[in-house]
């Protein structure tokens, strides 16, 4: 008979944080099926509360998972201070049990092992996701993560992920085309690479005065400046605002960048038509910036039951 598996308080908490979160889901989805598609005034005092709702849900989780965490602390503390006192004296009895235990046990069977290896291994990625909870709703990138969705949420937008591979803007840029629908704007990562490298060398005046080497401070040579150009162009190298500026001009077409603490970077205000939205972020991954990509909010009436 197999051993009942006896879930700790970490993965209990854990499991509560996300049936909260499938509820509240559920809840978000039947307010969005209660308003009509057309009723735009309604629909947007919708999404603020949406956010609202998220936003509380966030923190009651913070605080039950900070509360929890200071509760552990205490308790591991005492306990440390029992098994202290307790331990020269039970060591030897423990030993010798030990021993008449292995002794009676059966050996187990490699089916058995492998058993207990998965439920030892769920245990502990169940432990690790309560970890990460904590880390995450305590972190700036969860804080940015939340404020970046409200700003989103507002113009009916929210963020599409994208890959981060070093060629995150252009990949993001390469969406936000594709979403067009128009054969002649589309373009790939490689082609838009390429084309903005030719756009810098063709109009070396408008970019070189902002290329200064890092380690003397001077405005890069000739030769650094082709040299940047071509990584731009053959490497993942990654993409800022000189690149953007080339691309506004490249595709006749404005940009605008969101950020979670800041107001929009508007690049390319003189082409009149409808601006490329990205969504620029600090704290996405370990190696920090990062580009994602904007999407319209889906309606829970066509989307498939997650």
């Amino acid at each position: 008979m197999e051993e009942e598996i006896v879930e700790t308080p970490e993965e209990q908490i854990a499991k509560q944080h996300r049936k909260e979160k499938k509820d509240m889901q559920a809840k978000i989805q039947s307010m969005k099926n209660a308003i009509p598609k057309n009723d735009k005034k309604r629909r947007k005092q919708m999404t603020e509360e949406i956010a609202k709702i998220e936003a509380d849900l966030n923190e009651k989780h913070e605080e039950e998972l900070m509360q929890f965490k200071s509760t552990t602390d205490t308790e591991v503390e005492d306990a440390v201070n029992g098994v202290e006192t307790m331990k020269m004296e039970g060591e030897k009895e423990e030993e010798e049990e030990g021993e008449e235990e292995e002794a009676k046990q059966p050996r187990l069977t490699k089916a058995q092992k492998r058993r207990d290896k998965k439920a030892a291994q769920e245990k502990e990625r169940e432990s690790r996701i309560a970890e990460a909870e904590v880390q995450n709703l305590q972190g700036v990138r969860h804080q940015e993560g939340l404020k970046l969705a409200q700003k989103l949420a507002a113009q009916q937008l929210q963020i599409k992920e994208i890959s981060s591979d070093g060629h995150c803007m252009y990949r993001a840029i390469e969406d936000q085309l594709a979403q067009r629908s128009k054969p002649a704007l589309i373009m790939s990562v490689k082609e838009l690479r390429s084309r903005t490298a030719e756009r810098m060398r063709g109009h070396a005046d408008d970019f070189l005065p902002f290329l200064t080497n890092s380690n003397t401070g001077d405005m890069y040579t000739t030769d650094e400046f082709e040299k940047y150009c071509s990584d731009v162009e053959h490497t993942a190298a990654w993409g800022g605002q000189l690149e953007l500026r080339a691309l506004t001009q490249v595709l006749h077409t404005p940009m605008e960048v969101i950020q979670a603490d800041s107001s929009p970077i508007k690049i390319g205000e003189e082409f009149d038509s409808k601006p490329i939205t990205l969504v620029y972020m600090r704290h996405a991954y370990g190696l920090g910036e990062h580009y994602n990509s904007v999407e319209q909010l889906k309606d829970p009436a066509n989307a498939e039951d997650s």
